[in-house]
């Protein structure tokens, strides 16, 4: 019979044994993609996953929220580097993550996503001998005036495993020569959760307590720099939804990039000017916004994520950009890229409206299904030594 010494002893043995991984989060939407893969990695007990949140979204309430709605734990290590210019915000991640890095010594570094924590954490492991993976590789928008197109093309040239969501994202990688070994095509951990949550969010009825029982509303969400920080394009975006808000009530959560311009628009008098539905609250938690939008006739959006959420539930969605990273969503899912011009936005959601927000049902992408995390898992397993 094992003395209970022995078992202590054992135990501190298996803990010496067990693989750190470290899985790394900057923006509360970065979470969702995390959290299926770090629920998996506990199911093992060789990994030991240690969560890193940069603080690059700065509100610790919000992401609060999220940890709670996603069944996370509070992260393990907090970097907090909070807001500042690309520059000043990716070195101040590197230059804390970097001590992060030498007292845990983790054999792998996961990233998601294409935010500045994402390809700063990247390059600081890669830099230390540290085995990188990328989850969400390969997407383009083929735009490099965009910051996150920057950080997706050099997490990817800079990675051991590139994670895909997509065909397309295997073409994009092999067309830039990426090794075929490094690229892993294992689907979509931001509908992992999506799936893991939707009949908990059903029932929390969003829409209900915001007014809206029995009618049809639209969604929208605002927050790219390229649509929101110039004040000309902000307003002619909002006088496109102030105008199908005579139509159709729109519920607008309102992210702080945003809620300064609109206040610089003076967004009260447009709701006067135009009489319109537009209904201003603030953000919203994971589950609560998955609440509201799986009821939505129309989403109107510049987020990506957003783009493969609606795809799943099928809901139209309307890209208030001029390019998408999720080529997908269009071709298999229920997204249009409509651009910034008023006049088209307004044309095609009228469209939709006027049809009842009835959709032709497409296939739904490949390996959306539940299982992506499983599958990272499963080479994580396979792979690494």
């Amino acid at each position: 019979m094992i003395d209970f010494n022995t078992l202590l002893e054992m135990n501190k043995v298996l803990k010496k044994r067990q693989t750190k991984i470290i899985l790394v989060g900057g923006a509360r939407p970065n979470f969702m993609k995390v959290a299926p893969v770090y629920f998996e990695l506990l199911k093992h007990k060789n990994f030991k996953p240690i969560l890193v949140h940069t603080g690059q979204h700065y509100d610790k309430r919000m992401s609060a929220f999220f940890f709670r709605d996603l069944g996370l734990p509070r992260p393990h290590i907090y970097l907090d580097v909070g807001s500042a210019s690309h520059a000043v915000q990716t070195a101040r991640i590197m230059a804390r993550f970097e001590p992060v890095l030498m007292r845990e010594k983790p054999v792998l570094v996961l990233v998601v996503g294409d935010v500045n924590s994402t390809v700063a954490c990247a390059l600081t492991a890669v830099k230390m001998g540290i085995k990188v993976g990328h989850v969400e590789a390969g997407l383009r928008s083929f735009d490099r005036s965009m910051p996150e197109e920057i950080n997706r093309l050099l997490t990817d040239q800079i990675s051991d495993f590139l994670f895909t969501t997509c065909e397309d994202a295997n073409k994009n990688l092999l067309r830039e020569g990426i090794a075929p070994n490094k690229i892993f095509f294992v689907g979509n951990t931001m509908i992992d959760s999506l799936l893991k949550h939707l009949e908990f969010a059903r029932r929390l009825k969003v829409h209900e307590r915001l007014g809206m029982i029995g009618v049809k509303f639209g969604l929208l969400t605002l927050h790219r720099p390229s649509n929101v920080d110039n004040l000309n394009s902000f307003q002619r975006l909002m006088d496109a939804v102030s105008r199908i808000a005579q139509v159709i009530p729109i519920i607008f959560p309102v992210h702080p990039r945003t809620k300064k311009q609109l206040s610089k628009l003076h967004f009260l008098n447009y709701n006067e000017k135009y009489k319109t539905g537009i209904k201003i609250i603030e953000p919203l938690g994971y589950l609560d916004f998955l609440s509201l939008m799986e009821k939505a006739a129309i989403v109107l959006t510049d987020s990506g994520g957003i783009q493969e959420e609606t795809t799943i539930l099928r809901i139209p969605c309307l890209t208030l950009r001029n390019n998408t990273e999720r080529p997908i969503t269009i071709t298999q899912g229920t997204n249009i890229l409509v651009g910034t011009d008023p006049k088209r936005i307004e044309e095609e959601a009228l469209k939709i409206i006027k049809r009842g927000g009835d959709i032709k049902i497409k296939k739904r992408p490949k390996y959306w299904d539940g299982r992506a995390g499983e599958r990272i898992v499963k080479v994580l397993i396979k792979n690494l030594k």
